[in-house]
């Protein structure tokens, strides 16, 4: 079995005046009527008054501590406006950083009651073609497929609330901003991922070397020049439940990202070498980052408690790995109707300034790309820009705007 991480893989960030809130298994679970698989899709998460709890539909309940339990510090939240030198050291050391308490018990709550209203539009992965492990491996688990849940950035404002902050959150844009420069942007559309107990998880893949070909991967690439880190593909895994030490899900190979080799035979199913194989353990509101570069996976899921985060990609100004940013409508024959560089249109609903500059396609920070301000707000950004008379230049050559 691989082992569980250790505290130093993570960084602290706890939000001063953030209530206390713990959940608790019920002994007798109800499970779906779903037809379409025979284990639970849904836990809600409720909040409720101090020393009540309430039963959920899923055998869950919550429950937030006695008064004198709750810290009720309401002074300002102050965020780091630069990446510290332990987080820079841990990622180039592991490859992963684990950024504790992102996300609020609130926020937690307001996700796991928008997943719950979308639960019937999670997608089992169940055909053998979309399995992601071999059966019998640590990976492939004991029973049901994992299930993928799109649409958090479409669903209503209020729904796609928590999911957008992630965006632009004044916790992680110092990490952002360290890991893959200014103007960074969102590269993949983000989804919730979920397993039920016994559900699979995901062979190891990844790595700047890839780890079964052993062949460059420049999409994946991992570097640190002076100083300097940049992640051509950057992982953000928002755990919306704890994953404690045997639970399961996501796993990774410690600094291999830097690795110059392929891996040895059966090591990317959890079948050889499985010590060196780490599944953090994590809880709720914690934010797990890692370059695409360092070898990742997730290991079956062995908890009651169903599995459910939140998966980002991030990329640098100028880099793209997926084309979801890039709409255009074909004819029948093949002809392109029309073409647009943007996101889908919901993506844009209830965005400040900061999370905008997100979704920008991707091109260099000169020529008038939005940067987000390092000033611990999250909202506020300054455009990047080229002289007036360079501008001016471009447009009388090129008849366009931009070169």
């Amino acid at each position: 079995t691989a082992s569980s991480s250790l505290a130093h893989y993570s960084t602290s960030s706890q939000p001063v005046g953030a209530k206390k809130a713990l959940l608790r298994r019920s002994s007798h679970p109800r499970r779906s009527s779903s037809s379409s698989t025979a284990w639970p899709l849904s836990v809600s998460f409720t909040t409720s008054t101090p020393s009540m709890t309430n039963q959920t539909t899923n055998g869950f309940s919550t429950m937030v501590l006695e008064d004198e339990e709750i810290e009720t510090n309401n002074a300002p939240v102050e965020y780091p406006t630069e990446m510290s030198e332990s987080e820079r050291y841990l990622f180039d050391l592991n490859g992963f950083v684990i950024v504790r308490n992102v996300l609020t018990p609130e926020e937690i709550a307001a996700a796991h009651a928008a997943i719950d209203a979308h639960m019937d539009e999670a997608v089992p992965r169940s055909d053998p073609t979309l399995r992601n492990a071999i059966e019998g491996s640590p990976m492939y688990g004991s029973g049901p497929p994992r299930l993928d849940l799109g649409g958090i950035f479409e669903w209503s404002e209020i729904e796609s609330r928590v999911f957008k902050s992630i965006l632009a959150h004044p916790r992680l844009i110092p990490l952002f901003h360290g890991l893959l420069g200014k103007g960074y942007r969102l590269d993949h559309i983000p989804f919730v991922l979920m397993n039920n107990q016994g559900g699979e998880g995901f062979q190891l893949h990844g790595g700047t070397v890839d780890c079964t070909s052993g062949e460059y991967n420049s999409n994946l690439a991992y570097t640190c020049h002076q100083g300097s880190i940049r992640s051509n593909l950057l992982g953000c895994n928002v755990m919306l439940v704890d994953h404690n030490p045997g639970d399961g899900g996501f796993c990774v190979v410690p600094g291999s990202h830097k690795s110059n080799f392929k891996m040895p035979q059966g090591m990317v199913d959890g079948l050889s070498h499985a010590e060196y194989i780490v599944q953090p353990a994590t809880k709720a509101g914690d934010v797990v980052l890692f370059s695409e570069g360092t070898v990742h996976g997730a290991m079956g899921w062995t908890s009651d408690t169903q599995r459910r985060c939140a998966l980002y990609r991030f990329a640098p100004a100028t880099m793209s790995y997926g084309r979801s940013y890039f709409q255009r409508t074909e004819n029948a024959d093949g002809s392109v109707e029309n073409s647009t560089t943007m996101w889908p249109t919901k993506f844009y609903d209830g965005l400040n300034d900061a999370q905008r500059a997100v979704l920008e396609p991707p091109y260099a920070n000169r020529l008038d790309r939005p940067n987000i301000l390092e000033d611990g707000t999250g909202t506020n950004v300054e455009i990047t820009q080229r002289s007036q008379r360079k501008k001016q230049h471009d447009a009388d050559v090129f008849k366009t705007k931009y070169f």
